[in-house]
């Protein structure tokens, strides 16, 4: 086993539980062992007790890079391109998806495409709420075109990598969190002038700073993941706006272990684009949607 058949059984063991779904995170990323485990919400709006944030990108870095959830969930909706890239010892996969993310509703969708090798054929589908994730085609034993709805505290993660993808919402809110950051220098990416920003951010303090259900994913990758002053770069436009942001996330492939040779490193980098331009996305039909028993299978 190794990383290129990742979320296939990630997917699989989510519904065994928190407690199952926990162990085998790393089980999926690494072939190799186990792993451990209101106010504003990730869409926008200014998080309780802050000033609104400003209309113009702010001179101080960590003002800059920490009100960019809030800045960029003003725009009403955005177009999303994703990446993610996990690395093991010897394993190395990578995920991509698009779709988009409604602010003012609160959900997004993504679709992800699967790495070859991988025992899902097709695309992963995702649509996702604060605190609330549907997966259609996800590798469990789901009837084709059916979904699954999970709470994220489910997740070993809280979804932030399990299925192959950073959502939006939660990466920006992930920024909340910021405990240090730097002008790397101003940079133009397809026409945009940008302002690129680096440091460590802190996911449980990014989930106080987000409250409500929009925080629980957030919690459950703080409480996961071994390295917990995660690396990331961000770029700004003039507006504050997020239009692009990476974070580098780890957790222990052999569980408990600190050795390096037994750390997975995941790469997750979000763009986005069309701010303000309308999005279609809905929850899944409720006859569309199964419930999953302990041992993995439908009802």
């Amino acid at each position: 086993m190794g990383v290129e058949i990742t979320m296939t059984m990630s997917r699989s063991a989510r519904f065994l539980g928190p407690a199952a779904a926990t162990a085998l995170l790393a089980v999926a990323l690494t072939g190799c062992g186990g792993a451990s485990g209101s106010s504003s919400d990730a869409g926008g709006g200014a998080t309780a007790g802050q000033s609104p944030a400003p209309d113009k990108l702010a001179d101080d870095p960590l003002t800059a890079v920490r009100d960019a959830a809030d800045v960029t969930g003003r725009t009403g909706s955005v177009t999303a391109a994703t990446q993610l890239t996990t690395e093991s010892a010897a394993k190395k996969a990578d995920f991509t998806g698009s779709g988009g993310y409604d602010y003012g509703k609160r959900i997004g969708r993504l679709e992800v495409q699967v790495p070859p090798g991988a025992a899902t054929t097709g695309n992963l589908v995702e649509v996702f709420e604060p605190g609330t994730v549907f997966l259609q085609n996800s590798g469990a034993k789901v009837p084709a075109g059916k979904w699954v709805k999970l709470d994220v505290r489910q997740l070993a993660d809280g979804n932030l990598i399990s299925n192959g993808a950073t959502d939006p919402a939660t990466a920006a809110a992930a920024l909340r969190g910021v405990q240090q950051a730097s002008v790397v220098g101003d940079e133009t990416q397809d026409g945009v002038p940008l302002k690129h920003y680096k440091g460590t951010l802190d996911l449980a303090k990014a989930a106080d700073a987000t409250g409500g259900p929009a925080a629980n994913g957030l919690r459950m990758a703080a409480a996961t993941f071994t390295v917990k002053e995660v690396p990331f770069e961000a770029w700004l436009d003039a507006q504050g706006r997020l239009n692009k942001v990476t974070e580098v996330f780890t957790f222990a492939g052999v569980a408990g272990s600190k050795d390096p040779k037994d750390q997975v490193k995941v790469t997750s980098t979000v763009s986005l684009t069309d701010f303000g331009k309308p999005v279609q996305v809905a929850e899944p039909a409720p006859a569309d949607v199964v419930e999953m028993t302990e041992s993995g299978s439908p009802k």
